[in-house]
């Protein structure tokens, strides 16, 4: 199925939900009877909670195999920073410190926007209560787990975390020797991708009973919330790629911005019409390479690894929606969880692979750290179709940003070719200085 297809799908049953949740409010006002058999038979314990848990498990299933396998891989693929060295170096550090500005912008926008502020999740908020926050000494002495296989039981993602980039880190050291090893994980990878894909086919379903039920609830109050919680994530989108991306284009690169976002347009198009880096990723090289006349030596590394490890549209989403249901749900949040949040959103980010939908599975793991309930992903899943092909849109243009500044700094750009608006192949001599 097309990413399109699937997005009219989510679409379609996000607006049936809406107008079933709607409707079923309204009959709950209507008296007690009506809401007691609404109540028993489709909200609590009923149709619709049971359809929206079975969903959430999907989800929460997927969290840690995805998570230390795309890891894993991802960190081994790094071993081509031995030959890349201060370029590899470069391109690396740049990713993490964009991934960190983007969660770290996402945050503070939406502590001062507070979307979520005077809501609630309904029952499901006024029975759930904020597990009490493990002391910052023992967060720090337990990154590191005793036992693999019971970090991955327990659900610890910070040690799985760890444990995948030691194994990550061992496996690109290793090289051949265990190639074997190698292939057989990102086998593993794939059929984890795959599992995705297949969760979410039943995303539809999933969004048309959380949707409705959340509307049953709450009725329109909450539909104004999500509104607002769409402006603020679309909000620190706009502003890290007016801030973050143009400051490095012009004030490290001396690139023109105006002129590099034009040669990215095609980029972008799908980017934004497939919701994925990695399908993207054929037409960001060509156009990075022959448009934009960065070599192939540096494009070739560079981008691919960020497809993999660079992610700053998706740590957007994470940060503001830990802080959108963290206000939902009346948790306060402190300046520890808000440094946890950074830390796990910059290395769930990691993690995260470039296809459709797997922005939401790492962010189970975000709030399931910091202490939040993982049921308040039910809250904007129903949008987050939407925002997703947006924040992919971030995702590759932080790439190609990447791409562009380090191959500048090292002489290694055509300027010539990137100065010229006419289609056609790179020039084979080394850059401007």
């Amino acid at each position: 199925m097309s990413p399109r297809s699937q997005t009219t799908r989510i679409l379609a049953g996000l607006g049936a939900g809406a107008a079933a949740g709607l409707l079923l409010n309204a009959a709950r006002r209507t008296g007690p009877g009506a809401a007691g058999w609404i109540d028993t038979w489709l909200v609590a314990g009923g149709v619709l909670d049971i359809v929206g848990r079975l969903f959430f498990s999907a989800i929460q299933m997927l969290v840690v195999p995805l998570v230390l396998v795309s890891l894993v891989c991802g960190v081994a693929g790094v071993g081509d920073l031995r030959r890349f060295g201060r370029i590899g170096g470069k391109v690396l550090g740049l990713y993490i410190a964009t991934t960190a500005a983007a969660i770290s912008l996402a945050i503070g926008l939406a502590l001062v926007i507070r979307p979520g502020a005077g809501a609630n999740g309904g029952a499901g908020a006024a029975a759930w209560q904020a597990p009490p926050a493990p002391p910052l000494a023992d967060t720090l002495a337990d990154l590191v787990p005793k036992n693999p296989v019971a970090a991955m039981a327990a659900g610890n993602m910070l040690q799985v975390i760890v444990f995948a980039l030691l194994a990550g880190a061992a496996l690109a050291v290793a090289g051949s020797r265990a190639a074997g090893l190698r292939t057989l994980l990102e086998q593993a990878n794939t059929v984890m991708l795959e599992m995705v894909n297949l969760v979410m086919l039943t995303a539809p379903v999933g969004v048309f009973a959380l949707i409705a039920r959340v509307l049953a609830v709450q009725g329109v109050d909450v539909a104004g919330r999500l509104v607002l919680y769409m402006v603020t994530v679309l909000g620190a989108l706009v502003i890290h790629v007016l801030v973050v991306y143009v400051g490095l284009l012009r004030g490290v690169g001396r690139l023109s911005p105006a002129r590099f976002f034009r040669k990215l347009e095609p980029v972008m198009a799908v980017a934004f019409s497939t919701s994925s880096s990695n399908a993207t990723l054929p037409v960001t090289l060509e156009t990075v390479e022959h448009r934009m006349g960065v070599r192939g030596s540096i494009a070739s590394f560079s981008l691919p690894l960020g497809a993999t490890i660079n992610m700053d549209g998706t740590a957007i989403m994470q940060g503001v929606a830990a802080v959108f249901i963290a206000q939902v749900y009346g948790v306060p949040l402190g300046l520890k969880d808000v440094v946890l949040v950074v830390l796990m959103a910059t290395l769930a980010s990691i993690g995260t692979a470039g296809v459709p939908g797997v922005g939401l599975v790492t962010l189970a793991m975000v709030l399931r750290q910091v202490g939040l309930p993982v049921e308040g992903i039910g809250l904007i899943l129903g949008v987050d179709r939407l925002l997703d092909m947006t924040r992919t849109v971030v995702n590759v243009t932080g790439d190609a940003v990447v791409t562009a500044v380090v191959a500048r700094a090292e002489g290694e750009m055509d300027l010539g070719r990137f100065n010229d608006d006419r289609p056609g192949p790179a020039s084979p001599g080394k850059g401007q200085p």
